[in-house]
């Protein structure tokens, strides 16, 4: 795109058209405080081998999962992604296809994201899954706003410790939305406690969530959470780490009425924090009710199966007062990544996947709680991922274990807690759980 410069006489007559009286005017609501005071320092000009070799140092200089072994955790994980995922879905008519608005030219498209709703709907065992959200904490915050339609009701229940990023979503959808109230129930050994939560419910509550496994990596009572919600007329709400449910039970099975989840485990990398994939599924009652795209199959007059888009309760195709939600897109690239990914895997090796995960986390755990000074912080069950208490520190281990090429875990401290949280996925092998041990012991 060529560069157009605006002249003085362009930008008085683009702020005289939008009512502004000058630029200042215009970005009055933007805080003095977070502006950029000073000229931007630009490199000069370069030529184009300059500037490649100029991002190549920049980029260099980045620590990465693909030269650090990583305990990282906290919403994003460090799986293996076969080279298959990358080389199907580069094909240009994945990698460059946009929306599916024309079902009679997208069929290939609408076909990938009808086969990755089905797949969603397996995995979680539930009715419905739509075309994907932005990701997982726009997927919850969306279910809990689907909730509140579906009961009149405008307080939600958090049931258990959900990731900090996603209750910050929650509460600015909530802000957004002019209405909601959220209450949080006090954890008991990393978990929600059930008399409790019993005790925060009333007429009011639209919703009672809960994350499995939760933030800090422990096993939340889903089914004891889920008779607590519909003994009081709430809709129940789980937000599950999809790969987990390779060995845990399903969403559908403990009787969700809204599933979601972060889809990043599948298949797709950790992005420098995105873009992710989340994950919307629901029970059939509420099907009009769901967010976003929905891709369903259909026959053409010929008998031949055909895709298009079904039900389509989004502010661009209905009058917008009608629309469940104003998500306008979906994320079916990552969503095609994710199908392409449990493909691979099958049944089995999904199951395999979430079993290393669980046991080599466990046996970490147990190398790690045998050195002086080190244990648990809870001793409730827990997937991949653990909270440490230490004798140092977490900012110091942190710290210590980068010179070690280690990305060591999550620093709570950032969240208003004490500890270090690890997670532990399938590409750790014994012998790297075994020097950070053995690393940690030394300190």
């Amino acid at each position: 795109m060529p560069f157009i410069v605006n002249t003085d006489r362009d930008r008085e007559e683009m702020l005289r058209s939008i009512g502004a009286a000058s630029f200042e005017e215009l970005i009055a609501d933007i805080p003095a405080e977070i502006r950029l005071k000073k000229a931007l320092e630009l490199f000069p000009a370069l030529s184009e081998q300059e500037v490649m070799k100029l991002l190549e140092s920049l980029s260099s200089a980045n620590r990465s999962t693909s030269g650090f072994v990583s305990f990282l955790g906290g919403g994003a994980y460090d799986h293996f992604i076969p080279s298959a995922v990358k080389s199907i879905v580069s094909r240009s008519e994945f990698y460059t296809a946009y929306t599916p608005y024309q079902a009679e030219v997208s069929q290939g498209t609408l076909q990938a994201i009808y086969e990755y709703q089905s797949m969603m709907c397996r995995l979680y065992d539930m009715d419905v899954a739509n075309a994907s959200m932005y990701d997982g904490a726009t997927a919850l915050a969306e279910a809990v706003l689907m909730a509140m339609s579906v009961t009149g009701r405008e307080q939600v229940v958090l049931a258990g410790s959900l990731n900090p990023c996603t209750c910050s979503v929650l509460k600015t959808y909530l802000e957004a939305s002019g209405h909601g109230v959220i209450l949080q129930n006090p954890l008991e050994n990393g978990v929600g406690g059930i008399d409790t939560l019993n005790d925060l419910m009333n007429d009011s509550v639209a919703a009672v969530v809960v994350q499995q496994p939760n933030f800090y990596g422990c096993l939340e009572e889903v089914e004891a959470i889920g008779a607590v919600a519909r003994e009081n007329g709430a809709l129940f709400i789980v937000s599950a780490d999809p790969l987990s449910l390779g060995i845990l039970a399903s969403p559908g099975s403990y009787g969700a009425d809204i599933a979601v989840g972060e889809g990043q485990p599948l298949g797709n990398h950790q992005n420098f924090g995105g873009p992710y994939l989340g994950i919307f599924t629901v029970r059939q009652p509420y099907v009009r009710k769901i967010p976003g795209r929905l891709v369903g199959m259909t026959r053409d007059r010929d008998g031949n199966d055909g895709f298009i888009l079904t039900l389509q309760t989004r502010e661009q195709h209905i009058r917008r007062e009608k629309a469940t939600s104003n998500i306008c897109t979906n994320q079916a690239l990552c969503a095609l990544q994710a199908a392409v990914y449990l493909s691979l895997l099958g049944k089995e090796g999904i199951r395999e996947v979430a079993g290393q995960c669980a046991l080599k986390a466990h046996y970490l755990a147990n190398r790690i709680t045998a050195l002086p000074g080190y244990s648990l912080k809870y001793s409730a069950p827990f997937f991949r991922e653990f909270v440490l208490e230490t004798p140092v520190s977490a900012a110091d281990i942190i710290d210590a274990m980068l010179e070690k090429g280690i990305f060591a875990g999550y620093d709570l401290s950032a969240s208003g807690q004490s500890g270090l949280l690890v997670a532990v996925t399938e590409k750790r092998t014994r012998a790297e759980l075994d020097r950070f041990a053995a690393l940690l012991g030394a300190l």
